[in-house]
């Protein structure tokens, strides 16, 4: 049995994900910080999913390694990154605080965790690791999604950097994710409304959940053998 962590479980593509994970016989542990009820849902249906609860918010340099290491200490076969915060802050009227959390929720502390458990998978020489991303790094994003995609976009640092990790089956990449109809973008201060969106997007829709969902685990198991490195965007042509 193979194990995968996913950071960000609660989202709508996240849920997803798990389930496809649980029919593939995976053990699944899905970090959340709300909406707890939908993952219990699951649990219920499923004994090899575990759920892990911390605020990412909470967490500083201070208490980092404690917490990554009491929560976050498995050896986890794969990694997904779906965590994603937004604050709503435009770049006129962010300031520094605004843009430090940002920064450590969507990135720092991911990555440190990937970082606290990178050296088992380099030693078992079999890993997958899977940072998601946004479209909105291509041209900007929308107006209050500034520290969004500035925190999205170090993520796409990684893959790029550490490549050599495919000499120990390690593979690393990250995912573009484009215009998805899930609850994220309902949280959003003014967003490009109806057909003013989609009229951006070359298949003229929003992509489903499970689309996305079924890109990630490509990427996160072992269909995926040979891709490591890249960012990829699913995102519809945009």
């Amino acid at each position: 049995m193979k194990y995968v962590l996913i950071l960000g479980g609660s989202s709508d593509i996240g849920l997803k994900v798990i389930s496809i994970f649980l029919k593939m016989n995976w053990s699944v542990t899905a970090h959340y910080f709300k909406n707890k009820k939908r993952l219990v849902f699951l649990q219920k249906k499923n004994k090899n999913l575990n759920l892990i609860k911390s605020d990412f918010s909470k967490i500083n340099s201070l208490n980092i390694n404690k917490i990554v290491k009491k929560k976050f200490h498995a050896n986890y076969d794969s990694i997904i990154n779906l965590v994603g915060y937004i604050d709503n802050k435009s770049f006129k009227n962010t300031n520094l605080k605004s843009i430090l959390s940002s920064l450590m929720i969507n990135a720092l502390i991911p990555t440190f965790i990937i970082r606290n458990i990178i050296n088992l998978k380099l030693k078992k020489k079999w890993g997958r690791i899977v940072n998601c991303t946004t479209i909105g790094i291509k041209f900007g994003g929308g107006e209050f999604s500034y520290n969004y995609n500035l925190a999205k976009h170090c993520l796409e640092f990684i893959p790029n950097k550490f490549k050599f990790w495919a000499k120990n089956n390690v593979l690393i990449n990250n995912i573009r994710i484009g215009h998805t109809k899930t609850k994220i973008h309902k949280r959003m201060k003014k967003p490009l409304k109806g057909n003013k969106r989609i009229k951006l997007i070359p298949m003229n829709r929003m992509a489903e959940a499970s689309e996305i969902a079924n890109y990630i685990v490509y990427l996160a198991s072992d269909k995926n053998s040979y891709m490591t490195g890249q960012t990829v965007s699913i995102s519809g042509g945009e």
